[in-house]
Order: structure tokens, then C-alpha cells, then sequence
């Protein structure tokens, strides 16, 4: 039986619109019959020769093999990449530099969106024209030679150029990824920070720049990981993470969770000694500037604590902890499990435990987070939660709290359920620990969080 893959398809012939005979373009452009039964909303016919013959869905950009055969770009492209080496209707030979715009196709379906533009029908827009692998090269030769001068101006321009381009299509991300970008940027950015004291000025600019740029390029490969973690590199980029603008210090808190999120030792290593990173990591708690900051800063700090002492001492001391505690009140999934993570990796710590103790939200909002969130919040809650009960010098007062807020109910319904691992056994544990104080502790009901909020 036939399928969409096989069924012979009508050749689009390359032509000028103008060529096409004035009788077979007005019927092409006719609104199409519909049912007699069908209602006042139902949807146009899209005529067969608009339909790509790897989605069937209309074209966008539709581009013409050297096979004769209409495809839209994107489909196309991806069966190629997907290791296809071949025309998907006729199995013959196709390289993705062989694929022609077809202009005339594209400009006779934008027509019909508009002649159906009443039956709710939009117009397909004008496709950019797609970046070569040359013009990608040039773009990136432009930035490296412009930083090796140390010409911060010079670079921002094609950095920024590059960027924009890539962020047009997925298609253009991954040339320019292919070109080398990531390096590219990354040296540039090595390069630039390395130049004399009195350039300042005229880098900072490019170095933002830069930064805002490497995103769109991620992930990043152990040399451009290790151009970023120079001391040099790391200085930049927490100066930017603390007085950049707005978008930059963004980027930044994405750049040093990419590279904190590595598990690169060398790099943790450098960043755990780089001055000023905990405190930008704090304010960027204190003062969120959007959730992605939020969220890279929690990754970061989650590694550089699993990595080192240093890191969770130092956060500890600034406060993190009373931040956490705060941020889960009223958080999202996704910050929650993040939050959670950290925590639990500052518990390993007495100081870190000593803060928690001291906060009457603390044991409270781990047990509210133990269920209905995750299963990974439910099991960094319940490791958490277990570390404070088990390492509190007077048991008996944790202990209670934890049972006021119903905690044994919350623990015995988990084990119910089902939970594996490691967190059964501290389920398990904590519900011996707490088992011996149920009779002196009334229980009630877990604390109402929805009318808290976070004091920054």
C-alpha cells in the first residue's frame, strides 16, 4: 500500500509566476468548494500541490530539488539530517546545497492565503534567505580577527550580526554552530579581557555582546568551557553578571550555569575562587531579575556547593539558606526542585543545618513540598527534612515540628504510594525517628503558604 513517502507527487516546474497561464492561475487561486454540509468555520482545501510531501502540511519555503520534487525547507532539511542522503519521493541522490528556493511556488501560495483570507486562512510570510556556510565563516573569521586587535568595536558588530541571524531559524543556528561559533566567541571573549586596563571602556560593550551571543550557541565544548573559566574570563564575566545591563546579566547567569553544569572540576574549581561570585549569586536571589536568572543562579550554586566546602561555607554565611527557605514558598515546579537541590547540599554542612534550625518556615515548607510537585522535589525534601531531624542536637524540638506540620501522615502516604531507593530508606528512617514523639506532639495541619510572600 502506498504511503505518504511514495506517492508519486506533481513536479513544481521553476518558473516566473507570469509564465503560468492567466486561466490555470485563477483557478489555482479560486476559494475551493467546500461540502454543502459543511459549516461557516470549516477550513479551505489547501490545493495538493501547496502540501510538502514529507508533512502534507502547507509550505512556508518551499525549496526545489534537483529531482524535480517541491519540499518545504524545514522538512526537507531535517529528513537530510536525519541521515537521509536521499529525495524522499524518488530515492535519488540530494545534498542540502542542491535545494533552490522555489519563488514562484512560494508567491502563488501567498496568494491563495489571501483569497482565503476570509475563511480565516493567514499569509504565509516572506522567508528570509537562509546563511550559508561561508557567510557564517566570514562572520566569525570578523569577531576573532577584531578581538585578536583588541578592537572591541569592532568585534561587537558581527558578534551581534552573527546572533541575530542565528536566532531567524534553527536551520541558521546550527551552520553557524557548525562554523565553529561557540570557539569562536568564546576565544573572542578571552582575548578581549585579556587587553590593557585603560580598553575598558570600549570592550565592555563587546563583551556583553559577546556573552549574549555564546547563548544561542550552547552547548559549549570543553576548549570554549575553558576559555570562559580562565580567572580572567570568570572576573568579566561576574563584573557583567553584578553591573551589566539588564539582558547581558542575564546571559551571564546562563554562561556560568553552562559551565558550572559540566561538572568540569577545573572549572568548578576556578569559579569557586573567582571574587565575587557568591554575591552576585545571592543578589540574584534577593532581586530576581527574570526566571531564567533565578534558575541558573540555583544551578550554579548547586554545583559549586557538590563541588567544594568553600562554596557552601561561603553561601551559608551570606544567607542563602533564609533565601531558599523564602523562594519555596511560593515557587514553581521547576524552581522548587532546584531550591530543594541546593538545600539539601547545604544540609551536608552543621552551618548550613544551624540556619535552617533557626528558621521557623524551614521545616514547614519542606514538608508542604514533599508531595504534589515532583518526584524529585519529593525526594530532596525528604533527604532534606532527614538530615535536619537526624543531625539536630535536640531532637525532640525538631522532631515535633516536623510532627505539627503532619509530617508522619506525609511519610506514611509516600511510602504507600511508593518511592524507591534512597528515599524510602530516609522515609523510613524519619518515620522511626518520629515515631517516638507522636504520642506528646498534637498534629495539625500543614501551614497554608498561599498568602506568604517572599520579603524581596
Amino acid at each position: 500500500m502506498a504511503t505518504p513517502m511514495s506517492r508519486p507527487r506533481p513536479r513544481a516546474a521553476r518558473v516566473a509566476v507570469s509564465e503560468i497561464p492567466l486561466a490555470t492561475r485563477r483557478a489555482r487561486l479560486q476559494p475551493p468548494v467546500r461540502p454543502a454540509d459543511a459549516g461557516p468555520g470549516a477550513e479551505p482545501a489547501v490545493p495538493s500541490h501547496f502540501l510538502c510531501p514529507i508533512s502534507l502540511d502547507l509550505m512556508r519555503d518551499p525549496v526545489t530539488a534537483p529531482t524535480g520534487i517541491t519540499y518545504d525547507r524545514d522538512s526537507v532539511e531535517g529528513w537530510l539530517e536525519r541521515g537521509h542522503a536521499m529525495c524522499p519521493v524518488t530515492a535519488r541522490p540530494l545534498r542540502v546545497e542542491e535545494l533552490i528556493p522555489n519563488h514562484a511556488t512560494r508567491r502563488m501560495i501567498q496568494e491563495w492565503c489571501v483569497a482565503n483570507r476570509g475563511l480565516g486562512v493567514e499569509r504565509v510570510p516572506t522567508p528570509r534567505v537562509p546563511v550559508s556556510a561561508a557567510e557564517a565563516s566570514e562572520l566569525l573569521a570578523a569577531v576573532s580577527a577584531a578581538a585578536r586587535r583588541g578592537d572591541g568595536l569592532a568585534c561587537q558588530q558581527p558578534a551581534a550580526r552573527a546572533r541575530a541571524l542565528a536566532k531567524e531559524s534553527e536551520r541558521n543556528r546550527r551552520c553557524f554552530s557548525a562554523a565553529g561559533a561557540a570557539r569562536a566567541l568564546s576565544s573572542a571573549f578571552s582575548h578581549l579581557v585579556e587587553q590593557p586596563a585603560g580598553t575598558a571602556l570600549t570592550t565592555s560593550g563587546a563583551l556583553e555582546e559577546i556573552l549574549t551571543s555564546l547563548v544561542v550557541f550552547f552547548p559549549l565544548d570543553e576548549e570554549s568551557r575553558r576559555c570562559i573559566a580562565s580567572p580572567a574570563s570568570l572576573n568579566a564575566v561576574v563584573s557583567i553578571l553584578s553591573h551589566g545591563e539588564v539582558a547581558a546579566r542575564v546571559s551571564a547567569a546562563v554562561v556560568l550555569r553552562e559551565i558550572a553544569s559540566s561538572s568540569d572540576s577545573q572549572c568548578l574549581d576556578a569559579m569557586s575562587k573567582t571574587n565575587g561570585v557568591y554575591d552576585a549569586l545571592i543578589r540574584l536571589l534577593e532581586k530576581p531579575m527574570s526566571p531564567q536568572a533565578t534558575k541558573a543562579a540555583l544551578v550554579t550554586a548547586y554545583y559549586l556547593v557538590t563541588n567544594t566546602y568553600r562554596a557552601a561555607s561561603r553561601l551559608v554565611d551570606l544567607g542563602m539558606v533564609q533565601l531558599l527557605v523564602e523562594l519555596l514558598v511560593d515557587s514553581d515546579k521547576g524552581m522548587t526542585e532546584k531550591t530543594l537541590a541546593v538545600l539539601d547540599s547545604l544540609f551536608l554542612t552543621e552551618e548550613g543545618r544551624d540556619k535552617a534550625y533557626a528558621h521557623a518556615l524551614a521545616v514547614p515548607v519542606l514538608v508542604k513540598k514533599m508531595q504534589h510537585v515532583s518526584d524529585m522535589a519529593t525526594e530532596f525534601a525528604v533527604s532534606a527534612l532527614w538530615r535536619l531531624c537526624k543531625n539536630f542536637s535536640d531532637e525532640g524540638r525538631c522532631k515535633a515540628e516536623a510532627l505539627q506540620v503532619g509530617a508522619f501522615q506525609k511519610l506514611l502516604l509516600l511510602l504507600q504510594v511508593g518511592c524507591m531507593g534512597a528515599t524510602k530508606e530516609r522515609a523510613s528512617e524519619l518515620l522511626r525517628l518520629l515515631n517516638g514523639s507522636r504520642g506528646s506532639v498534637e498534629c495539625i495541619e500543614t501551614v497554608d503558604f498561599k498568602g506568604l510572600k517572599r520579603p524581596f
